[in-house]
């Protein structure tokens, strides 16, 4: 990362009449292992770096990008990120009004104690193998995987006002499953997320914390558990959400909804729009006096922290939700502007080749009062669910069905039988203010999601969620007969 290149290339931007421009550059490293039953599925180190060019030409935007440093591709990057603007503008009915932001001179870098980069190959595999080595062990487990992915990027942000931010971020983490089959059954049991691995702003320490060795014996019994468990009751019940799953919750109709630019409907066409409307700012009444909601790009070891966001922004922490009232939206400068506020800092790209769009920083559901096991002991009916298997959202985030892997009887204040297939709907407000507690600190952990979808083109973005489990009332379970 050159800075006297980018800076070159900033002053070529303003003597062609650029209002604003920003150039990043961004360097990103990705190693993925990964082990299914007792065979190497996957061993992989990618590096993407290139720059992309951001340029605001008589109100109207224009972006380009590449990966050739050479000045033959620059200039050509120029031109065509100006020509982009120039034609938006001509067709343009108003123009971008962009506020000036101070200029900003830092460098950041986020903390690990063990580069896992100079971990060996080796040890790695070493590692998921005998993971799966402990969830094959019956011969009802038919599958077994085991993954662990590490990140590393490097980011300098220039612009006209300014600005030059070097940032450094290194992300570690990674899950197994097992699945058990008899017959025509399968069932899945998977730690300590679904699908894709949990990341951490770590190092190759926070793996050796997340044990999968300690974890794979009650993934591979519970996973065997559930061939022989009914299905989840169906009806009108209490649910306590474990913190993964109220992780997903939060994800899906917390964070997305209050993406400013989904409520102005720049996301209409690909993402989705948002019901939390512009009137409904410090009025609405999202959820119970249980739900406290904020973003926080601050917070140590949330993938979705920094110091600066894409566009210059210094990182913050910001109540979305403040006992219940909806407060504040995830906002970028220019969307910002157009409520008469100023950004709270969420822009950012997850690549060089794409622009900035207002994405989820670390979304957290602020833990409450009392214990998990008080939250249980207090349930006189109800289900626990663990582990989310699916969801379903419509466009404004309003109406929804979840799914996990488990699910567990509260009867009388204790867990019960387990059950499979557990499934709940609702909508959310409704949901939200039947919220009747969440857990307190000891029950709190901070998730990572790898694979945040948004924009068109589609970016995947890391985001971060800090929750505890959270029990809901009178919500609906189970498949409509």
């Amino acid at each position: 990362m050159n800075k006297q290149l980018l800076r070159a290339m900033l002053n070529k931007l303003k003597s062609k009449g650029a209002e604003y421009a920003d150039i990043r550059s961004v360097k990103t490293g990705h190693e993925n292992i990964s082990v299914f039953n007792h065979a190497v599925e996957n061993i992989s180190f990618h590096i993407d770096e290139g720059y992309g060019i951001r340029v605001l030409y008589n109100g109207a935007w224009g972006f380009s990008c590449g990966s050739d440093f050479s000045e033959k591709e620059i200039e050509k990057n120029i031109k065509l990120a100006i020509g982009i603007a120039r034609s938006s503008s001509s067709l343009n009915k108003t123009k971008s009004v962009y506020p000036a932001y101070p200029a900003v001179h830092a460098v950041h870098s986020s903390s690990y104690q063990i580069n896992p980069f100079e971990v060996s190959q080796e040890a790695k595999l070493h590692y998921l193998f005998y993971t799966n080595e402990i969830l094959l062990k019956p011969p009802k487990i038919k599958f077994a995987q085991s993954t662990l992915d590490f990140y590393h990027t490097e980011k300098l942000f220039l612009n006209s006002e300014g600005s030059e931010i070097e940032q450094s971020f290194i992300e570690s983490g990674g899950y197994c499953e097992a699945v058990a089959c008899a017959g025509s059954l399968v069932e899945k049991r998977s730690y300590p997320t679904s699908r894709h691995s949990q990341i951490r702003q770590a190092g190759y320490e926070y793996v050796q914390e997340l044990d999968f060795h300690a974890h794979a014996p009650r993934v591979r019994d519970e996973a065997i558990m559930l061939l022989s468990a009914p299905d989840a009751p169906c009806g009108q019940t209490t649910i306590i959400l474990d913190g993964y799953q109220t992780a997903m919750q939060v994800h899906e109709s917390c964070g997305h909804p209050a993406e400013l630019d989904r409520v102005l409907g720049s996301e209409l066409s690909y993402a989705g729009g948002s019901f939390l409307t512009l009137e409904k700012a410090g009025r609405f009444r999202y959820g119970s006096k249980a739900v406290n909601i904020t973003a926080d790009s601050t917070l140590a070891g949330g993938v979705g922290s920094f110091a600066y966001d894409d566009e210059g922004v210094k990182a913050q922490a910001v109540a979305l939700v403040k006992n219940g009232i909806f407060s504040d939206y995830l906002t970028s400068r220019e969307t910002a502007a157009a409520i008469g506020k100023t950004s709270n800092g969420t822009m950012r790209a997850d690549s060089y080749n794409h622009i900035p769009l207002i994405r989820m920083t670390n979304i957290n559901l602020e833990p409450g009062k009392p214990s998990l096991g008080e939250l249980i002991a207090d349930t006189k009916e109800g289900l626990f669910l663990a582990t989310n298997k699916s969801w379903s959202i419509d466009d404004l985030r309003l109406n929804f069905q979840f799914g996990s892997e488990i699910a567990w009887q509260i009867k009388n204040g204790k867990l019960g039988r387990a059950y499979k297939n557990p499934l709940y709907y609702s909508t959310t407000p409704y949901f939200w203010n039947n919220c009747s507690g969440v857990a307190n600190k000891d029950s709190w952990y901070i998730w990572g999601i790898p694979t945040c979808g948004k924009g068109e083109p589609a970016q995947s973005m890391h985001v971060g969620h800090g929750t505890a489990p959270a029990r809901f009332e009178k919500i609906m379970v189970g498949v409509k007969k």
